[in-house]
């Protein structure tokens, strides 16, 4: 089965807008949404699945994401031009690492570690974010230019609070990734804007099906 769908590249970047909104969350309010959090989190360690929409443990998990698409795709302006700038930055460092073989040997040998701690301790664990957090920054961190993050700096010198950012930073490459194995590409979020966003509304609609069944 083709992962090449609208649907599945719809997904994708959903990933990459709820990662961008949670680090921006982060680094200026010291909180963010600890279920998205973990949905992207575990998306880095769930490497073979049979269905892109698995990588997040279901729809429910990148919700925040697609809400802020919606919010993103429905206006005609830039509604969160920090956001857009986290986003274009973990796709430009995507393609950076996936011309890196070596790079990506080690962080392949490296996430096998994090997969047997999380085992262990669970996703939410502050040892499991903080290998999470320095496989992105002794990896893909080092390359130029690095993504800036700006925030409140009392946020930003915790050492709880940048771990978690670097955790999320590597969920967005994991996203990115996943999003180019499924066709996707600038060009096609240009011309596909509308498409995009009405497959955004069409998901959205389908978690709230699932609330109400539930």
């Amino acid at each position: 089965m083709s992962f090449k769908t609208t649907t599945y590249q719809t997904i994708a970047l959903a990933g990459i807008a709820q990662v961008a909104h949670l680090v921006q969350q982060l680094a200026t309010t010291g909180k963010a949404d600890n279920k998205a959090i973990e949905a992207s989190l575990k998306s880095i360690l769930t490497i073979d699945v049979d269905n892109p929409v698995d990588t997040y443990g279901g729809l429910a998990g990148i919700r925040v994401g697609l809400e802020e698409l919606q919010t993103q795709l429905s206006s005609n302006k830039m509604t969160n031009p920090e956001q857009a700038r986290y986003a274009a930055s973990l796709v430009f460092l995507e393609s950076k690492f996936s011309d890196n073989p070596d790079m990506q040997r080690q962080v392949q040998h490296k996430i096998k570690v994090a997969q047997a701690q999380n085992e262990h301790f669970g996703i939410m664990h502050e040892n499991v974010i903080a290998n999470l957090a320095d496989i992105y920054h002794t990896t893909i961190s080092t390359i130029n230019p690095r993504i800036m993050v700006n925030g409140d700096q009392s946020y930003l010198a915790s050492t709880g609070i940048i771990n978690q950012i670097r955790a999320l930073l590597l969920a967005g490459i994991r996203s990115t990734m996943l999003w180019r194995q499924c066709g996707g590409s600038r060009w096609r979020f240009i011309f596909f804007r509308r498409k995009i966003l009405a497959e955004v509304e069409f998901l959205l609609s389908e978690i709230e099906k699932t609330k109400l069944i539930d």
